[in-house]
């Protein structure tokens, strides 16, 4: 190695160095700043109740139906966006495994639309409910939401199942298997863990965007009856409580953000959990 080449290895490591710690020191500053001003303006009342009259003014009351509502929006979206994005991963990676051209297409067009801001999935959504005469409703964000992180779900499985050894495969057609057999015992058991990896990431988009829920999901300050009645979600509780000039309510916004986060992060860690224990998961031909 020349001393040219010695020169540029250490320039770019200590700039991976900068930028790795740069970003980590962000992430700490929000977690800090989210955590710090939360934990003051948390209160059991508060994660049990609904808004009252006057919630955003300073008065009683607490975020129980943003709370609700986000979780029920984001595991909605994300169980149709599984149901609909597995058997599309499966189909690129085994049956379409001899044509890589168009499976090349397939891909570039999902990371192009994967590309698209959430807030154009939401006026696409408000276009499609004026078209069908809906209202803002529950049903109407999880459709947009599975819109919304289709392509991000498809994607992140798709990288999974390419991971899958050729060999396994070849092994199993030499024992008779079919191209069914080989997708749903072969690729799902062999990719698990990663699987979960994809459902987890999906269902974090699908809770923290407001973008996408703003003109399709309302808002409400009651608890939803049934899929065609609007929704409350987090994102937007918090920035509504933001956007209030009274000081108490736009702490109580940094105290919903600090349950938003512990959401994600305790589905996170469980879905780690569950990875690890299914990633020796032996196969049965």
């Amino acid at each position: 190695m020349t001393r040219a080449q010695k020169i540029e290895e250490k320039f770019f490591k200590l700039l991976m160095i900068i930028a790795t710690y740069f970003i980590l020191a962000i992430l700490a500053i929000i977690i800090y700043s989210i955590f710090e001003k939360g934990l003051k303006s948390i209160s059991w009342e508060m994660l049990t109740q609904v808004p009252h009259g006057g919630y955003y003014y300073g008065k009683g009351g607490g975020i129980l139906n943003a709370i609700l509502g986000s979780l029920s929006l984001a595991f909605g979206a994300t169980v149709l966006a599984f149901i609909i994005g597995m058997p599309v991963a499966l189909y690129l990676n085994v049956f379409l495994i001899r044509h890589k051209r168009v499976v090349s297409v397939i891909r570039f067009l999902l990371d192009l639309v994967w590309g698209i801001p959430s807030i154009v999935y939401g006026a696409f959504g408000f276009s499609l409910m004026i078209f069908f005469g809906l209202q803002t409703s529950l049903l109407a964000g999880i459709l947009t939401v599975t819109l919304f992180i289709l392509p991000i779900m498809i994607r992140s499985m798709d990288e999974i199942l390419c991971t899958v050894p050729i060999g396994l495969q070849e092994a199993a057609y030499s024992l008779g298997s079919n191209k069914s057999e080989i997708a749903f015992k072969i690729f799902t058991r062999q990719s698990f863990s990663g699987i979960i990896t994809a459902v987890l990431l999906s269902f974090g988009r699908g809770i923290g965007d407001a973008a996408a829920v703003l003109f399709t999901a309302g808002y409400t300050d009651h608890l939803p009856n049934g899929l065609l009645e609007p929704v409350a979600t987090l994102p937007l509780s918090i920035f509504f409580q933001l956007s209030s000039p009274v000081p108490e309510v736009q702490n109580r916004a940094y105290a919903s953000a600090l349950v938003l986060t512990l959401i994600i992060l305790i589905v996170s860690l469980f879905s780690r959990g569950l990875g690890k224990r299914y990633h020796k998961t032996k196969i049965n031909f």
